[in-house]
């Protein structure tokens, strides 16, 4: 048998003299000193979360609040509506409660969204990250909605996109939770 016999399978085909040829396992990455290894991320949750979690509870409370004025425009509305006469007048009436209705339902809906999300900011995932500049972005355009108190809202959105999009954000939602 030569060196370079093809029909033998213990040949070293193509290796040079002196290598072992790759099998086995890989080797595990060295340990390092002070409990070293892979890095853990953030211990703490960084201040940079902390006031993202702080304006979606902002948010939260401004939807409260724009819930209530839709509320009260319901129980006002016929106050109002009671001037005009004629079936149409009524199918006006009818259409302006349904349509605060959904308003006042939809703003109830959105404050449940942020506050689920506020909560999860603790133990959630990358996942709650992404979610929170959605709602964020949401919020904006709800903010430009009900502009009395949308300002604040519309302010504290951005302010929630900017703060959930920075890294030290990113790293504590992918960090190992066990």
């Amino acid at each position: 048998m030569s060196f370079g016999d093809p029909n033998n399978p213990y040949a070293q085909q193509g290796q040079p003299q002196g290598q072992q040829p790759g099998y086995g396992y890989p080797q595990a990455p060295p340990v390092q000193p002070y409990g070293g290894g892979y890095p853990t991320g953030p211990v703490e949750m960084p201040g940079a979360v902390k006031a993202a979690r702080i304006f979606l509870y902002v948010i939260v409370v401004c939807q409260v609040i724009v819930a209530g004025i839709y509320g009260y425009s319901i129980s006002e509305f016929d106050k109002t509506t009671s001037e005009l006469s004629g079936t149409d007048a009524e199918v006006f009436a009818d259409l302006g409660k349904g349509v605060l209705g959904f308003l006042l339902g939809l703003s109830l809906v959105f404050a449940a969204l942020g506050l689920a999300l506020a909560l999860k900011y603790a133990s959630g995932g990358n996942g709650v990250r992404v979610c929170a500049i959605v709602y964020g972005s949401f919020a904006i355009v709800s903010g430009i909605f009900t502009i009395p108190v949308g300002l604040v809202t519309l302010i504290v959105a951005i302010l929630l996109i900017v703060f959930a999009a920075k890294r030290d954000s990113a790293e504590w939602f992918k960090r190992p939770r066990h």
